[in-house]
């Protein structure tokens, strides 16, 4: 049984280590979908991180905290689809200035607002999201096998991360159910095709960053207001990149994105819970090693296990009307 509850415990921590994987993968599925490749997705979760403890802490409301969150993250995927949409800049150049953007000012900002080395303050009950305890949860703990599952994996999750995996089947019904999901995949491969049925290109793909911004802002709010209880220098740790990783791996569906964001969060929860413990043969592996097993691992999964992956032919590539 304590190899169950081991068990157990890593899986509890590896729902909650990939959901801000999977609601960003979710918000690069959106853009990218509609033609827009957005490697900004890591300076969008660090603002929404920021603003949302920022608020919070101010305001003493998680709900503020996370409509700012969401707010600002959307704000900063505006001037993406400004730059790379309406000006037909180089969308990688874009992405990369909003993420130098979003590094810079988090910290400058938090040090003038707050004065802490640009840390927000601690958020206290009440500004920041708690656990959900699912009726019968604690009668049950106790109970072989069942007790831990509904209690452990099930129930004492907050209310983001019960979103985060609702909008997975969200996610799929929008794109492959939806007036709006058929023209976004349709602009995102042929945009002149959607152009001469008489729809705006640009309109779309900014209402695809729309919603990358409520996603992005959604998992910053989480890292900040529910993992973490504060904002700290550059919390988002390449969270960004990998969900960018996972959403090739992906091949940009949203049912393997979920899948895909598991899979990391899983390794992730395995290198947490091996630091600093003795391995067969091998003996004590050193610190630094597990910690960048998963980012290893990340990229020996791209390079030799997904094949072939093929984005959407528009991806990338500014949209010019023929006149």
């Amino acid at each position: 049984m304590d190899i169950f509850y081991a068990i157990i415990q890593v899986l509890d921590s590896t729902i909650r280590l990939s959901v801000p994987l999977l609601l960003a993968c979710l918000a690069g599925l959106y853009s990218e979908r509609a033609g827009i490749f957005d490697i900004g997705l890591e300076g969008k979760m660090l603002v929404g991180a920021f603003a949302g403890a920022s608020a919070a802490a101010v305001f003493h409301s998680a709900l503020i905290g996370l409509g700012t969150a969401i707010l600002i993250s959307v704000a900063f995927a505006l001037v993406h689809g400004f730059a790379s949409i309406t000006h037909r800049g180089n969308q990688i150049v874009s992405g990369v200035a909003i993420n130098f953007v979003a590094a810079g000012s988090t910290i400058i900002l938090g040090q003038a607002w707050f004065s802490q080395g640009g840390r927000t303050p601690a958020l206290q009950p009440g500004e920041r999201f708690e656990a959900i305890i699912w009726p019968g949860a604690d009668a049950i703990k106790d109970v072989p096998i069942i007790g831990p599952i509904y209690a452990e994996l099930i129930s004492g999750h907050s209310i983001l991360v019960y979103f985060a995996f609702a909008m997975v089947p969200f996610t799929w019904w929008v794109l492959f159910r939806t007036r709006f999901g058929l023209r976004m995949r349709a602009v995102g491969e042929n945009p002149a095709a959607v152009d001469t049925a008489g729809i705006s290109v640009a309109w779309l793909r900014y209402r695809a960053l729309i919603c990358t911004g409520i996603l992005t802002g959604v998992a910053g709010a989480y890292l900040s207001m529910v993992q973490n209880g504060g904002f700290v220098k550059d919390m988002t740790a390449g969270k960004g990149y990998i969900a960018l990783a996972a959403l090739i791996f992906a091949k940009w569906k949203p049912v393997n994105a979920m899948f895909a964001c598991l899979l990391f969060g899983f390794l992730d929860a395995a290198a947490i819970r091996l630091q600093g413990s003795p391995l067969p043969v091998i003996g004590k592996v050193p610190v630094q090693f597990m910690q960048a097993l998963p980012y290893v691992l990340t990229v020996i999964l791209l390079a030799g296990f997904i094949g072939k992956a093929i984005p959407p032919r528009a991806g990338g590539v500014p949209y010019v009307k023929e006149r």
